[in-house]
């Protein structure tokens, strides 16, 4: 796989978070994306505008989104 598109799936994976089950979920569901959309915007950035590596930069994203798993909420379709 190309650096170029690794980043693009390490993208891909912090953005593709469940839906939250109901309202009350929401927050939760909304502060992780939130906080894995500013990470894919650092690395983005740092590809497109300061010249990282890709590959670095996907590696980079990984680590991030793995402080932040998508847990602390019930998700869509999950079992109760």
């Amino acid at each position: 796989m190309s650096a170029e598109r690794d980043l693009l799936q390490a993208v891909l994976e912090a953005l593709d978070i469940p839906a939250p089950a109901t309202v009350g979920d929401a927050e939760a569901h909304d502060r992780i994306l939130l906080d894995r959309v500013l990470d894919a915007k650092v690395a983005l950035e740092g590809v497109l505008r300061r010249g990282d590596e890709p590959g670095w930069s996907a590696d980079y994203l990984r680590s991030r989104i793995a402080e932040k798993p998508a847990t602390g909420y019930r998700a869509w379709g999950e079992q109760s």
